[in-house]
């Protein structure tokens, strides 16, 4: 009947009576297998009234075992806690055919109908007289409850088998699991008999019909792929960036997500973490996969400055990378943490053209800006400026914030001299790192196709003497406002400064292009334009032409 029971020798048992409670501290057992067992509080024991005379579930005691001497038998009969038989086994190294089948569950409504089957063999075969029944049942257990609104339908979208709702309830009423309307009262629910423990979810009602039915008959068959093939939100966007930096001769970095806490506080985060961060903090793992990683990274620069340093030792010295991935900032208790997906780039060393050994120059905050430029362009972003601002690990007076409109969305600048020391640089490193979550859900505009200008352009240099606090963009942003039939496309040529000079002044090359759509351009109209622009953005900016 699948029911272990134990037999003890009655008249060996203190007051001739068995007590079920969990050991005491220090108590110890010597089971049938005459080894002496240490106990503890969380095992659960048969005694007498004295001691323990059984480990529940597991295996009896030797001193109150049946011999050739016993005349009286005491017969229990139990039903256990898996979960308790389980830990009871695993904690004393025993395991046993009653902790086997104890640990996978036994019917507890089969307890009296195992009891009196043994009792009757025990008299066929042994002689001697019955007595009382003692039935301890203080908690009536209820059977698993199963909802299933469509058993048929189920069984049809998870093996493909065209099963009858009359044809699977009649197989699982088969089996003991009926219909329960006192439970559901719509008939949606089943009930599993008290000798199936593993009948908890439709699933398992589905394998049950599908057993029955024939595993055989169910076809070989794809499982359905809603939206295979298809590129994900934005993808399409993520691998045209990285074909223009690849392009640019950039590498793709993959970094470790989790980093030293000793980066803690170094880095500027982008403003969506560094909110998260100020008011939940940092994302820390319990049990670390490298020794000291213990921080989830708010920043892929850690990572990137790792891979530049790995490089540079293998005297690598002209590195360019850049990294697509997840951020993470902690949460408030018992939710998941905040993830924000960011771009970071890295360049060190020098320009050096194709098939050739010597470097053409250093690369410089220009290049790292236009890296930038460059990205967020591919990925449809055009609105983008640069505020020259103090960032925490960035050198002074070569750092700026990026801005899409009106949004802080990231930095980029020269490493500064103090983390750039902690890392044995002895180049400069220039590293970027925007918000690319905020910058693809920014709005963009569509491309716009033209056909190539037919009539030649006309090119105006001019050395502007501006102050050393002004910008090229805030120049463009003038020259865009002037109201003129030719808007000139405004180039940067050249920066001076130095001799001939004051120490708050500099002059600044830019390059006019003018160009019509309907013929070419005549000298007067293009000095006209040229020099009501000029002198409005004089007006407005106080700067001056330098002759």
């Amino acid at each position: 009947l699948g029911q272990p029971m134990h037999a003890f020798d009655l008249d060996k048992l203190a007051e001739n009576r068995i007590v079920v409670r969990t050991a005491r501290a220090g108590e110890t057992i010597k089971t049938l297998d005459e080894v002496e067992r240490k106990l503890d509080e969380s095992m659960l024991m048969i005694c007498d009234a004295e001691k323990p005379v059984a480990v529940a579930g597991v295996m009896g005691g030797i001193d109150s075992g049946i011999t050739d001497a016993t005349t009286n038998v005491l017969l229990e009969v139990a039903f256990f806690k898996r979960e308790s038989i389980r830990q009871t086994s695993r904690k004393l190294g025993l395991a046993t055919e009653a902790s086997y089948r104890f640990e996978r569950g036994v019917d507890i409504e089969n307890l009296i109908r195992a009891s009196d089957r043994a009792t009757e063999l025990i008299l066929q075969f042994a002689g001697g007289s019955a007595v009382d029944v003692m039935d301890l049942y203080p908690t009536k257990i209820s059977p698993n409850a199963v909802a299933s609104a469509d058993i048929s339908a189920a069984v049809k979208r998870l093996t493909g088998l065209d099963v009858s709702k009359d044809e699977s309830v009649r197989i699982l009423s088969r089996l003991g699991i009926t219909l329960n309307k006192a439970i559901g009262g719509s008939g949606r629910v089943f009930a599993s008999p008290t000798w199936r423990h593993d009948i908890a979810i439709e699933e398992d009602l589905v394998e049950e019909v599908a057993r029955h039915a024939g595993y055989e008959n169910i076809a070989e068959e794809l499982p359905p792929a809603y939206g295979a093939g298809e590129y994900q939100p934005n993808e399409s966007r993520r691998n045209l960036l990285r074909r223009v930096l690849a392009d640019q001769g950039f590498d793709e970095a993959i970094t470790y997500s989790f980093i030293d806490t000793k980066h803690d506080g170094r880095v500027c985060l982008v403003p969506e973490l560094a909110d998260n961060v100020g008011a939940t903090g940092l994302v820390e793992l319990k049990q670390s996969v490298i020794e000291g990683a213990v921080r989830m990274r708010p920043t892929l620069v850690p990572g990137l400055l790792d891979a530049a340093r790995l490089n540079l030792n293998h005297q690598r010295k002209d590195i360019r990378l850049f990294e697509i991935g997840k951020a993470f900032a902690a949460s408030a208790a018992g939710e998941l943490p905040h993830e924000r997906e960011l771009f970071g780039a890295l360049l060190t060393g020098s320009e050096i053209s194709e098939q050739r050994a010597m470097p053409v120059r250093e690369l410089d905050f220009h290049d790292a800006k236009g890296a930038v430029e460059s990205a967020l362009d591919a990925v449809g972003v055009s609105d983008v400026n640069f505020v020259a601002a103090d960032i925490e690990h960035l050198q002074r007076g070569q750092s700026a914030e990026i801005l899409v409109g009106e949004k802080v969305i990231g930095s980029v600048g020269r490493l500064n001299a103090e983390i750039a020391g902690d890392y044995k640089f002895k180049q400069a490193v220039y590293v970027a790192e925007i918000d690319l979550q905020t910058a693809l859900a920014a709005e963009t505009k569509p491309v716009v196709y033209a056909a190539l200008p037919k009539y030649p352009s006309v090119v105006r240099d001019v050395s502007l003497l501006v102050k050393r606090d002004f910008s090229f963009s805030s120049i463009t942003k003038a020259v865009r406002s002037v109201e003129t039939e030719l808007r000139p496309r405004v180039s940067f040529v050249d920066l001076y400064e130095g001799k001939g000079m004051s120490d708050d002044e500099r002059s600044l090359t830019l390059r006019f292009e003018y160009r019509s759509d309907t013929g070419t351009l005549t000298e007067e109209v293009v000095d006209s334009a040229h020099m009501m622009i000029l002198e409005d953005i004089s007006k407005s900016l106080g700067i001056r032409p330098r002759f």
